[in-house]
């Protein structure tokens, strides 16, 4: 019979018996390690990892063996807050349009007709989601400042800085140098957007770790997003006592929702859940190693993309079709009857922002009770969206001066009908694309659960891109295509 010695330490990797005379006392202490879980029972022929928990330390023991819950669902809140943090460059740059295009571009301000102020959209348009795509596309294939947490760290950083400049320039008079203001402002959102493309692209990856409702957490956050800055811009409009108050205002609370993510990411490996899920993929990842015997093994892009491309084509297409209607042609949509109840002033503002919005936001939040459809059939919903387009140009949609004819008629000439469309259309579009996010990262195993991630996101930022780029092409085409 095999005899059963107790271990006590371990001196240089080796074990020492406690019962062989050798008093462990006099070990030194760099060669002495805490006492670790080596029970003595006989089935020494199953692997290891399932003996022990080899290099864990008894919390990280309890955590394998006991999972815990989501205590007031602070994990869960913490990706919703990250969901708002990474559409906040683009909802600020945009909702801001009037202070650049009014105030910092406008005449009163520089005394000249400047075109910076009239093309404003469009320079931000292109300057915002051109590099966004790209290193969304690039952090995929590219550890592009190595792991998670540098990414994340240099990531929000680089937007602190940038806003902190953006406040700094608003508190400037820049009325003799219009120029090189707005090409600083441009060059602002290049770089707000680069460093925003990484962000956004690795809270996704993160999410796709957790369970399926923790990435449809991060899609609410950005529909979110968009209420969270029309709200602040309400807000500091109306308390500010300028225009210049209120966007010095306006930008310093995205400042604040920046520093808040920042807070919050290196307060997650404090919260027991995520631990759990934290340690369990790093026991994932461990156990592939030995199962390789050594060797590194090769993410296989092609496999991943191929496996969840259905799903990517989904994301793709909900985003497309709501970017190419919102805001730019759903804000130049004018009112047909001169007594709705809303008036022209507020028109636009509750029909278009608003109603977009809060219903987006609605629309994400009903996949933590409702998933359907089911992966397979998403596709159905998804594409049938495409009716929104026709349907809001042929609405009375006014783009461009005074001079502008349409060649295309006006046939919905109810305004509640267009405004209940519209309800639908932030609906389906927080709905159908939470759904595709969170589907995603399931369509392949769990070990490539995070690069799926990081392709959905990838998929919905090229479906901005996209959409924000056909809006340019409706005005020409109600202009000069009839029925």
């Amino acid at each position: 019979m095999s005899q059963k010695r107790d271990i006590g330490f371990i001196r240089n990797g080796c074990p020492v018996d406690t019962h062989s005379g050798e008093d462990s006392e006099k070990l030194p202490l760099q060669h002495q390690q805490p006492v670790r879980l080596q029970p003595s029972w006989e089935e020494s022929n199953l692997p290891e990892d399932e003996l022990n928990f080899h290099n864990l330390t008894m919390d990280e023991a309890s955590l394998q063996l006991h999972a815990p819950i989501d205590k007031y669902r602070l994990v869960y809140l913490t990706f919703i807050l990250h969901g708002i943090g990474v559409l906040m460059p683009w909802n600020m740059f945009i909702t801001a349009e009037n202070y650049f295009t009014k105030y910092k571009f406008g005449k009163d301000y520089t005394g000249q007709d400047l075109v910076y102020g009239t093309s404003y959209l469009q320079f931000v348009g292109f300057a915002a989601q051109v590099p966004n795509l790209i290193f969304n596309w690039l952090n995929v294939f590219i550890q592009m400042g190595g792991n998670l947490t540098t990414r994340i760290v240099w990531s929000i950083s680089v937007e602190v800085v940038i806003f902190i400049l953006t406040v700094a320039l608003a508190m400037t008079d820049t009325h003799d140098w219009p120029g090189t203001f707005f090409w600083m402002t441009m060059v602002s959102v290049v770089v707000l957007n680069m460093a925003n493309g990484v962000y956004q692209n690795t809270i996704f990856g993160m999410a796709a770790k957790l369970p399926l409702k923790y990435t449809g957490a991060v899609v609410l956050g950005s529909n979110i997003s968009g209420t969270f800055t029309s709200l602040v811009r309400i807000f500091s409009d109306t308390f500010a006592s300028s225009v210049r108050m209120s966007a010095i205002y306006y930008f310093i609370s995205a400042l604040f929702v920046l520093l808040l993510c920042f807070d919050t990411y290196f307060a997650l490996p404090l919260n027991r859940y995520y631990r759990h899920h934290e340690l369990k993929e790093q026991r994932e990842n461990h156990a592939r190693k030995l199962q390789a015997m050594g060797a590194s093994e090769r993410i296989p892009y092609f496999y991943i993309f191929r496996k969840c491309l259905p799903q990517l084509i989904n994301i793709f297409l909900v985003f497309f079709i709501t970017l190419s209607i919102f805001p730019a042609v759903q804000a130049n949509v004018a009112q047909n009857d001169p007594n709705f109840f809303l008036g022209d002033t507020y028109f636009t503002s509750i029909t278009c922002f608003l109603t977009f919005n809060m219903c987006a936001m609605i629309g994400s939040s009903l996949t933590s009770f409702c998933t359907r459809p089911s992966a397979k059939y998403l596709w159905i919903p998804v594409v049938l969206r495409i009716f929104y387009i026709p349907f809001f140009l042929l609405s009375n949609y006014q783009p461009g001066d005074e001079k502008f004819i349409r060649a295309l008629p006006v046939l919905i000439t109810n305004d509640w009908v267009y405004w209940i469309v519209a309800i639908t259309m932030g609906l389906t579009s927080g709905y159908l694309s939470s759904l595709g996010m969170m589907y995603a990262p399931r369509t392949v195993e769990p070990r490539y659960a995070a690069t799926a991630g990081m392709f959905a996101a990838a998929a919905l930022i090229t479906g901005i891109f996209v959409g924000v780029m056909s809006s340019f092409i409706w005005p020409w085409f109600v202009e000069h295509v009839g029925i």
